[in-house]
């Protein structure tokens, strides 16, 4: 049986690691209000304006786009977002498996023929270890959320789609469901696919001025910046919400462990003094 010192001194450890946890529980919960209100207020904004664009693109046929039109796949790029630190559960390394899944769904056509943008450290760290080229550093972008870096790389991807630098653009990061719930997601962002059109043929009796095709080459772009900026906070909400639920885990779990030490610090206590009484009287009796 360890000595009293010796459970004294683990007391002290899982008491000082229970502050931290908690400490860091408050810091996420607080990060975590302020994101969930930003995808709160994106999320619809972002879905209505795909909706209308869906439509839009899904009354004409013929719309010329070179946003649109779907190519055979012989080069692919992926952006999957991570999060910048560790201690938040298995929220990268789900998405780290996740990456690992859809790279062997596409290995048939080579590492040289598929472009991976890491957001985010842990899944930079993960591509690197994979020995795996990344497309750039967008740790900053993890970090904090912004829409003009947002921007940024989605034209950049846009405009390899455009060329013909790769054939798909994919998406994968955490979908903020709720704070007990992210749900890892897997989309496409190029080609653009108008998917709910097909499903729902009333469309709506829109009064587009100059053209539908002017307003779509125009409005198209800003939609797919305002979409990868919308996966941004989702992902950084996720992050948040994971981080909180592991730290109360972890909290929780120092609660009982201080609860297991205690009476086990007492139980020895008793044990002790009991054996000294039997020694008093022992003496005594001697």
């Amino acid at each position: 049986m360890a000595s009293l010192k010796e459970i004294k001194g683990r007391i002290a450890s899982v008491d000082s690691t229970k502050q931290i946890t908690s400490a860091m529980k408050m810091v996420a919960s607080a990060k975590l209000h302020k994101a969930q209100e930003s995808i709160e207020n994106m999320l619809p904004y972002e879905r209505k304006l795909s909706a209308i664009m869906a439509d839009l693109i899904g009354m004409e046929r013929d719309i010329e786009s070179p946003l649109i039109p779907p190519r055979v796949v012989e080069k692919v790029a992926i952006v999957v977002f991570s999060s910048n630190s560790s201690l938040c559960g298995a929220f990268n390394a789900n998405i780290i498996k996740r990456l690992h899944a859809v790279l062997s769904e596409y290995s048939a056509l080579g590492t040289e023929n598929i472009r991976i943008y890491p957001v985010g450290k842990k899944v930079a760290e993960a591509v690197r270890k994979a020995g795996l080229p990344a497309e750039g550093t967008f740790d900053k972008m993890a970090e904090k959320p912004g829409y003009d870096a947002a921007a940024i790389l989605a034209r950049r991807l846009m405009g390899m789609y455009i060329t013909g630098e790769v054939d798909k653009v994919e998406l994968i990061y955490h979908h903020f469901k709720s704070s007990a719930s992210q749900i890892i997601t897997r989309e496409t962002y190029l080609p653009v696919t108008p998917a709910d059109v097909e499903e729902s043929p009333v469309y709506k009796d829109y009064i587009i001025e100059p053209s539908r095709q002017a307003l779509i080459s125009e409005l198209l772009p800003k939609v797919l910046c305002v979409k990868l900026y919308t996966v941004l906070l989702d992902s950084n909400a996720s992050e948040h919400a994971a981080r909180t639920i592991a730290m109360q885990i972890a909290t929780d779990n120092a609660d009982e462990l201080l609860k297991e030490l205690r009476k086990q610090y007492n139980k020895s206590r008793q044990q002790a003094v009991t054996n000294e009484l039997l020694d008093i009287v022992g003496g005594s009796m001697n």
